[in-house]
C-alpha cells in the first residue's frame, strides 16, 4: 500500500529519474566494453555537453549572446599546460574552474552593463586578447609558443568529464528553479521591468556568467590531455564559442536537455564525419542553422509540446466525432 502510494505520488519523477538512472548506468560502464574508439567519441559528446549547457545557462536566459566559451575553455587547457609538471592532476581540475570563473567575474563586472551587439563584440574580442597574452605569457616563461601536454589513460579523462557533465546539468536544473533562475528569465523577458521590481541586474548577470565560466573551465582543463599538443590558436579556437551555440540552438534552449540532444547530434557528427567531408563540414552546420532557426525556432525539444498540442487535437476531434456518431445512433 506504501509503495503503491509513493509510487502514484512521485510518479513524474520516477518517469525521468529511471530512465536517467540506466543512460547514466550505461555511461559509467561503457569504458569496460566499449573500446577506445567509443570512449573518446563519449568524452568529446559530452565535452559539449559541458560547453554547450554552460552556454545555455547564461546566455539561454538572458538572451545575451555570448561569444566567450573559447575564452575560459582555453583557459583550463592552458591551466593543465602550465601546472602539470607541479601539481597533481584532480587538484589542476578545480584551479581551472576558479581561474575561468574569476576571469568571467572580472569581465562580467565590466561588460555586462553593455547590451545587444556591444556584449556580443567585447567577448569575441575577450577570446582573441586571451589568445595573444597566453601567446605573450609562454614565450616570456620558455621562450617558445606551444607545449606538449602529459598524456593520461583514457578512462580517467573519461570519467573526469562525466562526472563534470553530471554536475553541470545538475547546476542548470537547480539553478532554473531557484531565485537565480527566476531572476535571469525575467532579465530575458525585459531587462528594464525587472530591475524595477528590485532585481539587481548586474550582479545576477555577473555571477551567473561566472558559474557558466567554472564549468568551461573545468572542460578545458580535462580534455588537456587529449590534445597531446596546444599552442594558443589550438586552445582558444573560435570552434569551442561557435558550435555550443549551434548545439544549443538547435537542441532548443527552452528545456534543460536541449543543448544536450544538440550537443549528442553534432558532437557524433562531428567526431565522425570531419575527418571526410571536412570542407563541407562547417557548410552543412550552417544550413542546419539556418532550417532550425526558420523552420524550429524553440529547436528539437519545442518539437515535444508542439507534437503533443497536435496529437491532443487529434484525439480531442476523434472523442467528438465518436459521441457524435453515438449520439446519431441513438
Amino acid at each position: 500500500m506504501d509503495i503503491t502510494r509513493f509510487i502514484s505520488t512521485h510518479r513524474k519523477l520516477l518517469l525521468v529519474g529511471f530512465p536517467l538512472l540506466i543512460i547514466l548506468v550505461f555511461l559509467a560502464t561503457l569504458p569496460l566494453y566499449g573500446g577506445v574508439y567509443y570512449t573518446r567519441l563519449l568524452t568529446t559528446i559530452l565535452m559539449y555537453v559541458v560547453l554547450s549547457v554552460s552556454w545555455a545557462m547564461f546566455s539561454g536566459s538572458t538572451g545575451y549572446m555570448s561569444l566567450a566559451p573559447a575564452a575560459f575553455f582555453g583557459v583550463g587547457i592552458y591551466t593543465t599546460g602550465f601546472l602539470q609538471n607541479t601539481l597533481p592532476f584532480p587538484v589542476i581540475i578545480p584551479i581551472g574552474g576558479l581561474l575561468s570563473f574569476m576571469l568571467a567575474l572580472l569581465v562580467g563586472m565590466v561588460t555586462l552593463r553593455l547590451r545587444g551587439i556591444y556584449f556580443t563584440i567585447f567577448t569575441f574580442g575577450l577570446v582573441v586578447f586571451m589568445s595573444e597574452v597566453v601567446a605573450a605569457l609562454e614565450s616570456e616563461l620558455f621562450g617558445r609558443v606551444g607545449q606538449h601536454i602529459n598524456q593520461l589513460p583514457g578512462e580517467t579523462i573519461f570519467y573526469a568529464m562525466l562526472v563534470t557533465a553530471v554536475a553541470t546539468l545538475l547546476a542548470i536544473y537547480f539553478i532554473r528553479r531557484s531565485r537565480l533562475g527566476l531572476a535571469m528569465l525575467s532579465i530575458g523577458g525585459n531587462e528594464e521591468a525587472a530591475a524595477h521590481m528590485g532585481v539587481n541586474t548586474t550582479r545576477m548577470k555577473v555571477l551567473t556568467f561566472a558559474i557558466s565560466a567554472f564549468f568551461m573551465g573545468l572542460a578545458g582543463v580535462i580534455m588537456a590531455p587529449v590534445k597531446v599538443y596546444i599552442d594558443p590558436r589550438i586552445a582558444f579556437s573560435l570552434s569551442y564559442s561557435f558550435m555550443p551555440i549551434l548545439m544549443s540552438i538547435f537542441g532548443g534552449m527552452g528545456q534543460f536537455y536541449g543543448p544536450v540532444v544538440g550537443a549528442a547530434v553534432f558532437g557524433y557528427l562531428e567526431k565522425t564525419l570531419r575527418g571526410q567531408f571536412s570542407t563541407y563540414f562547417m557548410l552543412g552546420f550552417g544550413i542546419i542553422l539556418v532550417v532550425v532557426i526558420l523552420f524550429l525556432p524553440n529547436g528539437i525539444a519545442g518539437l515535444v509540446p508542439m507534437l503533443q498540442g497536435k496529437l491532443s487535437g487529434v484525439i480531442a476531434k476523434l472523442r467528438k466525432g465518436g459521441k457524435a456518431e453515438q449520439h446519431a445512433n441513438t
